[in-house]
């Protein structure tokens, strides 16, 4: 509760800013025409018509100065309602604001009948509230305005295009400077930055938007994650299938994604007949479980057969609109760490803990510690969107929000964010703006039986359906990938670092023996390279270390001579002198435990 009543006190700080920055604006731009103002994530906006004068950044600092102003005024917010009538009269007192007249006719037009207005000081501002008492109630200090960007009126670029002024905005100084500081830190380590910089990935128009091409150093990221994945999906019992990238059109009219689903997925391929006709259609694959409930149904099973434990790092296709692709968060093609488990309902309660634990043992190894868990249901007032039965619903949800419960785990619910086929958990971490994203789901599904007509034979000889679990630890490859190259700052342990060891050389006459070094290293199957650039030797350990390479062996006259070798560790002062056996020792023995020395950046914060 006393969360809630901050974020509502927030929203109505944010929101009383945002008719302060107006009013300052109104005062230095006489002539301007008001849009919308709303509160949103980090601070508020708003909408401005300039006209013919032009607003730019470096009016930042008068502006913000009049807003203080405004704030030391201590000006009242005051209310007045109208109806449906009266709010015509009142707002024809404001021919000017046209935008407004017109919001207010499209209101009415949908059957509004009640309207708001809110007045500080000279300042009056179709509004529904809520706001702080008065302005002295504001943060002189905790806002700043951020910049300014181009939006379409009622965002539709067949409208005026209006000049949209960002602040962001806290309820102090210290949480706003707090907050300044973290949004350095999330610039300085955006995946799409250091994916460039560290030469992880790239994207070419010549290929598409949304479709990512993996470098090298991103390839061996990959490599080593899906490794571990299925080493650890091993160990839980987990069998392993393959299947193909394109599938009939019927298949997806079966699983009702095509239906529900369409909209995201790319067109059909067409296969064309002699005569000219269609014969058949083909979707690029947007999931993976169809295939699985094939596979699975593709011979008898027992009630002793169960669960069955299917597993994919399969490629999948999906049609993200071009403004919502971001980076590797949001692509057209995605490799998801993928599983559908088959289990009689008698299998459930140890089953689900059994995925908890997997959940929480590759978390421990990449060091994620701080999550939290959302029962993520449908919005029941929706029917359109969720397939299948009310009752089946209420048996999928129950039995989730009972596990969670019997697991005495901390969990909110998220209403309208289940699956168009089943509720589901989320499991939620948060990124370094402090932004909660989706990294694991598991879902309880009993639609899929259904469609697919799966059953076993239970122990009466009398078929049963199985309840289907998704569940995916690691997500896909390319929101995974970018969750931990912001988490670790780029900074990778050395088990998935793309190169593990570099070896320097500090003359030539130190060659031969870091080739030895080399040679020894690789056939155990650790990547290795020899910095052989003509770079000063400062020059290689400044950008090696740039680089992040987590391990750099300095070889110079002595270490020849005595057989060792000088370990400089990325985050670490200190350097380790040791035999090259210790060191070769030691560092198999990271490689293979998958040990993190270092803490990562983004638990830190």
């Amino acid at each position: 509760m006393e969360e809630l009543e901050k974020e509502n006190q927030l929203y109505k700080v944010r929101h009383s800013l945002a008719h302060v920055l107006a009013q300052a604006v109104q005062k230095k731009f006489p002539n301007v025409k008001l849009g919308f103002g709303p509160p949103v994530e980090h601070g508020f906006y708003y909408d401005f018509d300039f006209g013919d004068e032009k607003f730019t950044e470096e009016d930042f600092k008068d502006i913000e100065k009049d807003m203080r102003k405004i704030i030391g005024q201590k000006q009242d917010f005051v209310r007045a309602d109208f109806d449906e009538k009266t709010v015509l009269a009142e707002i024809a007192k404001f021919p000017k604001e046209t935008y407004k007249n017109e919001n207010i006719t499209n209101l009415i037009e949908r059957g509004e009948t009640h309207f708001s207005f809110y007045q500080n000081g000279p300042f009056i501002d179709l509004c529904r509230g809520p706001h702080v008492a008065n302005t002295g109630e504001l943060p002189a200090n905790g806002f700043k305005l951020s910049m300014v960007a181009g939006a379409y009126w009622l965002g539709s670029e067949k409208n005026q295009m209006l000049t949209r002024i960002y602040a962001y905005a806290f309820e102090s100084q210290e949480e706003l400077k707090q907050f300044l500081d973290r949004k350095a830190l999330a610039e300085q380590f955006d995946h799409k930055k250091l994916g460039k910089e560290l030469q992880i990935f790239m994207f070419s128009e010549q290929v598409g938007k949304g479709l990512t091409m993996w470098l090298p150093n991103g390839a061996v990221i990959r490599d080593e994650i899906e490794k571990y994945a299925k080493e650890v999906e091993f160990q839980y019992g987990y069998q392993r299938v393959n299947t193909p990238h394109i599938t009939k059109k019927e298949l997806y009219l079966t699983s009702q994604h095509l239906p529900a689903y369409e909209e995201s997925m790319f067109p059909p391929l067409r296969v064309m007949g002699a005569e000219g006709e269609v014969e058949e259609e083909l979707y690029l694959k947007p999931m993976n479980c169809p295939h699985h409930h094939l596979i699975f149904d593709h011979a008898p099973k027992s009630y002793r057969d169960l669960p069955i434990r299917l597993a994919e790092y399969g490629t999948c296709y999906r049609y993200e609109q071009s403004g919502e692709l971001s980076g590797l968060i949001r692509v057209r093609c995605l490799t998801m760490n993928d599983a559908h488990i088959y289990l009689r309902q008698d299998q459930f309660e140890e089953e689900f803990k059994s995925i908890l634990q997997m959940y929480k043992e590759m978390y421990a190894t990449f060091k994620l510690t701080e999550f939290k868990f959302r029962l993520s249901i449908r919005d029941k007032e929706n029917r359109e969107k969720y397939k299948g039965s009310p009752e089946m619903w209420d048996k999928a949800e129950t039995m989730l929000k009972k596990a969670l419960d019997d697991l005495e785990l901390d969990y909110y619910i998220g209403e309208g964010e289940a699956a168009f086929y089943s509720p589901k958990i989320d499991i939620q971490f948060r990124n370094l703006m402090g932004r909660e994203e989706t990294v694991s789901t598991i879902q309880v599904d009993f639609l899929a039986a259904e469609n697919f007509n799966l059953s076993y034979i239970n122990e009466n000889n009398e078929e049963e359906r199985p309840i289907v679990i998704h569940r995916a630890p690691l997500s896909t490859h390319e929101r995974f990938i970018s969750f931990l190259l912001e988490y670790y700052g780029g900074a990778f342990p050395t088990w998935c670092s793309p190169t593990q060891v570099i070896i320097i050389p500090v003359n030539d006459d130190c060659m031969e023996y870091c080739q030895e070094l080399e040679r020894d290293l690789r056939a155990k199957m650790v990547r290795v390279k020899i910095d052989t650039s003509n770079a000063s030797f400062n020059k290689k350990i400044r950008t090696n270390t740039i680089q992040k390479n987590p391990n750099i062996l300095i070889i110079g006259n002595k270490e020849v001579e005595e057989r060792t070798v000088t370990l400089r560790r990325y985050g670490f002062q200190e350097q380790i002198v040791s035999t090259k056996e210790e060191f070769i020792k030691d560092l198999l023995e990271e490689i293979s435990t998958r040990k993190m020395l270092r803490e990562p950046m983004g638990s830190l914060l």
